[in-house]
C-alpha cells in the first residue's frame, strides 16, 4: 500500500480533528482514532463528546459532555491549530449533534467547506450496547449526515438510518442510494459485518457512480474499533489532499492491515491494531508487499 508520509523531526504534521467518545478499554472511539492518526504521521486533535465505561466485553454506561463544551473544543482547536480534515464518532444525543453541526458550519468544516468531514454515525457498540439515544437518529439523518463529505455507517447503522437490511449487492446499492439521498457528498456501505460472505466489499456512491473496494475477509474476532479506524484513516488521507475514492482505498487497506495485526485483549473482542506500521521503515513497502 502507499503509505502516508511521516513528518520529519521538528516538522509540523498534518492535523486531523476527531469529535467522538472515549473508550476506557482503549480499543475504539477516540483511542482508536488517535492511534491510527499518530501512526499515519498525523497530529490528532480531540473534542470529547462522551465518556464511556467499557472494556472488551461491553459498554456499561456513558456520560455526555455538555454540548456547549463539545462545541467549544472544536472552535478553540480550529482557531489556534487549524485542521485539514475532521471526523465524528459517538455523539450520543440530539443536543450534541446539533451543537457539533453548528460549530462545524461556523468554523468551515463540512461537505461544502474547505475542511472535509467524515461522519461515522455511531449508534451502538459492536456488542449491541446503545451509544446513541434513540430519539437522536433523526438528528443524525437530518442534521449531521447532510454536513458530511463522507458518511461511513456499518450495516447495523445502515439499517437504522435507511430501513434497508443489506444482504447482497443489490440491497447494498439500494442502501448506498438511500444514504446519499440524506445529503452527504459521498456515502459508503461497508461489507465488514456481512459475515456470510468470504469477501469484505465496500460500496462507495456519489449520487452518480459506484466504486467498489474488495478484500478477502480476515478470520478474527478481534475487530474492535475497526469502523473508527477506517474513518480515521480516510480522514488522514483527505487531510493529505486525497480525493474521496483514493482516501477510501487507503482507509480500506489500512484497516485490513490493522485486522491482520489485531491481538487478544481481555475476555472479549480485542482491538484492530495499527502498531504494524512500527515495523515498516520509511519508504519501505508494508509487510507482505514486494
Amino acid at each position: 500500500m502507499n503509505m502516508l508520509p511521516l513528518p520529519g523531526d521538528g516538522q509540523t504534521p498534518v492535523r486531523v480533528l476527531t469529535i467522538a467518545g472515549t473508550d476506557s478499554g482503549g480499543g475504539a472511539g477516540i483511542q482508536a482514532d488517535t492511534r491510527t492518526m499518530a501512526l499515519c504521521g498525523v497530529h490528532a486533535c480531540v473534542a470529547v463528546a462522551a465518556v464511556t465505561v467499557q472494556n472488551t466485553v461491553g459498554v456499561s454506561g456513558f456520560h455526555e459532555i455538555p454540548p456547549e463544551v463539545v462545541a467549544a473544543q472544536v472552535r478553540t482547536v480550529v482557531a489556534d491549530i487549524g485542521v485539514g480534515a475532521a471526523k465524528t464518532g459517538m455523539l450520543a444525543s440530539t443536543a450534541i449533534i446539533e451543537a457539533v453541526a453548528a460549530v462545524c458550519r461556523e468554523v468551515g468544516i463540512g461537505r461544502d467547506a474547505a475542511v472535509p468531514l467524515v461522519v461515522d454515525p455511531v449508534a451502538a457498540s459492536m456488542h449491541g450496547d446503545p451509544l446513541l439515544h434513540a430519539e437522536a437518529l433523526d438528528a443524525v439523518r437530518h442534521t449531521l449526515i447532510p454536513l458530511a463529505t463522507l458518511v461511513t455507517p456499518n450495516l447495523d447503522e445502515v439499517r437504522l438510518l435507511t430501513g434497508i437490511e443489506v444482504v447482497d449487492d443489490a440491497s447494498a446499492r439500494a442502501a448506498a442510494e438511500a444514504l446519499h439521498a440524506l445529503g452527504p457528498r459521498w456515502a459508503i456501505v461497508k461489507g465488514g459485518h456481512l459475515r456470510s460472505s468470504a469477501i469484505s466489499k465496500d460500496l462507495l456512491f456519489d449520487g452518480e457512480r459506484f466504486h467498489e473496494f474488495s478484500a478477502a475477509r480476515i478470520p478474527t474476532g478481534n475487530d474492535h474499533g475497526g469502523g473508527d479506524t477506517l474513518a480515521a484513516a480516510v480522514a488522514c488521507a483527505l487531510a493529505h489532499g486525497y480525493g474521496v475514492p483514493e482516501a477510501v482505498e487507503f482507509g480500506k487497506e489500512w484497516t485490513r492491515r490493522c485486522l491482520q495485526a489485531a491481538y487478544d485483549l481481555g475476555a472479549g473482542h480485542g482491538p484492530v491494531s495499527p502498531l504494524w506500521r512500527l515495523g515498516v521503515a520509511p519508504g519501505a513497502p508494508a509487510r507482505g508487499e514486494r
